[in-house]
């Protein structure tokens, strides 16, 4: 799996521009969230900045196939910023800890392809962490959520009941990453690009609705 870092590339420019968009989709259009929305086209939010790394599936047009967003524990990311409330004790934050967020299915996809594609963004996750030394992911998932993280075979286990937040049902978890995570550099379906960039401008990266001020 490829992995680009920058934000200078015309190609990572375009990614960038369907994950958003597919973000959009996704989370506000179907879900039905009161996030930000940029030119009534890109979901971007305050955690969308420089230290914020992407992995990106894309077919063979550059059409987004899977995403999801990699925020660093020691600076502002969800769990330590809005959902720190959800944890036992104070979530964890050091430089081998990073958070997993807006984990994107794009919405266009047959139901096999989904599977599919999951899997494969599951796999690059996993492989990533082992190739930047990060230890732990930690996320914001509703119930059902965590329960399919379960079931990948992660190490992984609650930080905390679940509770109710801004009228959801969300718990927060910590996943341990070693070199023989289930997924990590095994046999898996390439996707025809895969880009981890940092941005411009959320297990899915769920936050509650905000209220409009």
């Amino acid at each position: 799996m490829q992995f680009l870092q920058g934000d200078g590339a015309a190609a990572g420019d375009a990614a960038m521009r369907a994950m958003f968009e597919a973000r959009k989709r996704v989370f506000v259009d179907l879900l039905g969230w009161d996030l930000p929305v940029r030119g009534d086209r890109y979901e971007v939010d305050q955690f969308d900045d420089i230290h914020a790394r992407y992995l990106i599936l894309t077919d063979g047009e550059g059409q987004h196939l899977a995403s999801a967003r990699l925020l660093p524990t020691e600076r502002p990311h969800l769990l330590g910023s809005l959902f720190a409330d959800l944890c036992d004790v104070p979530p964890p934050t050091d430089p081998s800890t990073w958070e997993i967020t807006r984990f994107c299915l794009d919405r266009r996809l047959r139901a096999v392809e989904r599977r599919r594609w999951r899997d494969v963004l599951v796999h690059g996750i996993a492989n990533y962490a082992l190739q930047q030394g990060i230890t732990r992911y930690v996320g914001v998932a509703e119930p059902a959520w965590r329960e399919q993280i379960l079931a990948f075979g992660w190490k992984a286990h609650a930080l905390g009941p679940i509770s109710t937040v801004g009228g959801m049902r969300l718990g927060a978890l910590q996943i341990e990453i070693r070199p023989r995570h289930p997924g990590a550099a095994r046999g898996q379906r390439r996707p025809t690009r895969s880009s981890a960039f940092p941005g411009e401008s959320g297990m899915s990266a769920l936050r509650p609705r905000e209220r409009a001020q």
